[in-house]
């Protein structure tokens, strides 16, 4: 199951300026982090979903991507986002 649309809403409102700015890294990585997670719970339950599977990994590295780049763009943002949404890096 995807994220609904107004978990989408709370995302954008909590990582952007305001609710339209969707296009701001940390509001992607969140995103793709909540997307990241259902996945996971449904691999749980699924594991010979290999298709699903394969989209993590797509997603997983997508996350990595954005926060290489946030992470040479601004040190802060990025030591910031990691701590909010709790990753291990």
């Amino acid at each position: 199951m995807s994220i609904t649309q107004n978990e989408k809403l709370e995302l954008v409102k909590k990582f952007g300026k305001d609710e339209k700015d969707t296009g701001r890294t940390e509001v992607q990585v969140a995103l793709i982090t909540s997307r990241i997670m259902h996945l996971t719970d449904h691999l749980k339950a699924n594991k010979d979903d290999h298709h699903s599977r394969r989209g993590l990994l797509k997603l997983v590295g997508q996350r990595r991507r954005l926060l290489n780049y946030l992470a040479k763009k601004d040190i802060t943002r990025y030591r910031s986002l990691i701590k909010e949404l709790g990753l291990r890096r």
